[in-house]
């Protein structure tokens, strides 16, 4: 936030025209960030985390268990919750689009973007989800060209429509 804070000082970032975006780490700090704050008036959270204890017990990467974690999510449920943006989804106010694959297992969406987009939903808050058949953890990298630029394509509108105020319907449903 404190560079964010020097990017305004310097009138380099608009306060009334921000966005948030980020995959993996990145989009796991989206979430954090939007449970903490509505300095963002929109969100594109990719390929993320929303629940510490659901991405341990269903991720394809559990070598961060010994560093990031003092003991299983059974043994300690607290530090995963008190980590986890799910369990902080009622202060989510930002409009927050989630990209996900739908065959990631580095960050399987149940454990990130499609469990913070359901409680969203329920919530009647602004969200969206662009689920891509085929892809991997890979997507923005090595991904199908046309799901590459499809993924672009729908961060822009996001932004335009929530930043700045341009009429994109495409993810006005209820």
């Amino acid at each position: 936030m404190a560079g964010v804070d020097e990017l305004i000082k310097r009138g380099i970032a608009d306060p009334a025209k921000l966005g948030v975006t980020g995959g993996r780490g990145g989009g796991i700090l989206t979430n954090w960030v939007v449970t903490h704050t509505d300095r963002f008036q929109a969100a594109v959270s990719q390929r993320s985390i929303s629940d510490w204890a659901a991405f341990r017990y269903t991720a394809d990467f559990t070598l961060f268990q010994p560093t990031w974690f003092k003991a299983a999510p059974w043994q300690d449920e607290a530090d995963f919750k008190a980590r986890s943006p799910i369990h902080m989804v009622e202060k989510i106010r930002t409009p927050i689009m989630f990209i996900e694959g739908e065959q990631d297992m580095r960050t399987p969406p149940t454990a990130g973007g499609e469990a913070l987009f359901r409680a969203l939903k329920y919530l009647k808050r602004p969200t969206a989800i662009v689920q891509f058949p085929g892809e991997s953890h890979e997507l923005s990298r090595s991904g199908k060209p046309s799901h590459r630029v499809e993924r672009l394509q729908h961060i822009v509108a996001w932004f335009d429509k929530y930043l700045l105020n341009q009429p994109v319907t495409t993810y006005d449903i209820n």
